[in-house]
This record gives structure tokens, sequence and C-alpha cells, in this order.
């Protein structure tokens, strides 16, 4: 059985790059909670499925910049940047800091600190 939480969170986001969210989605638990700081929550896989529906045209590019892991307490923290393209085909930049807590080698709670990208 794979413990280790880098290679679980790698291996999921992954799957996204490949746009298959039904793959990311398999390594959550039902009950997972994704927490945009001083924006939205979302509560459980369905919840998580419709923004993945509803917020990615394509697949997002994203370069984990930095992955820092405290396996003693199943969290990990991802720093980096993310490129969303939307609907209408117009993308958006991101600077990120995901923190991510496991229970039983699934992906449970993600706390996502994001600012946009303006220009320099």
């Amino acid at each position: 059985m794979m413990t280790d939480n880098k290679s679980i969170l790698l291996i999921a986001n992954d799957y996204i790059r490949q746009g298959d969210n039904e793959g990311f989605l398999s390594f959550c638990t039902e009950d997972v909670t994704w927490e945009f700081v001083g924006d939205t929550i979302l509560k459980g896989k369905p919840a998580v499925r419709e923004y993945m529906q509803s917020t990615y045209a394509e697949p997002p590019e994203f370069d984990v910049q930095e992955l820092i892991a405290d396996d003693d307490r199943d969290t990990v923290v991802a720093i980096g940047i993310i490129k969303l393209i939307n609907f209408n085909g117009s993308s958006k930049t991101y600077n990120y800091c995901d923190i991510w807590k496991l229970r039983n080698n699934k992906l449970a709670v993600l706390k996502a600190f994001v600012s946009e990208v303006g220009p320099l």
C-alpha cells in the first residue's frame, strides 16, 4: 500500500493534468473538503466534482515548486503556480499554497491560499 503522502498527492495531481477528474477523486475521501481561504468552501466529492467540471475548461497547467511533507501529521504542503483556461478561452495564472491533510492515505482536507499573478 502506498503510504508516502508526497507520492499520493503527486499521483493524484497527475490525474488532474491528464483531465481525469474521476481519477483524481479516487484519491480523495468521500467527505473531502476544499477551502479556498477567503472565498469558497466545498464539502464532499460531489461538490469538488462540480467545481472541477465548471472551472477546468481544459486541464490546468501547474508547476509544483516546493513540496513539504510531515508524514507523522499526514500533512503535505504544495507551493507553486497554476494556469487555468476558462470556457471563453482566456487564461489566468495564480500563485498558490495548498495545505493538504490526509486520512487513511486519502486526500481529506485542502486549505488553499491563492492569488492571481498580476502584471509585473
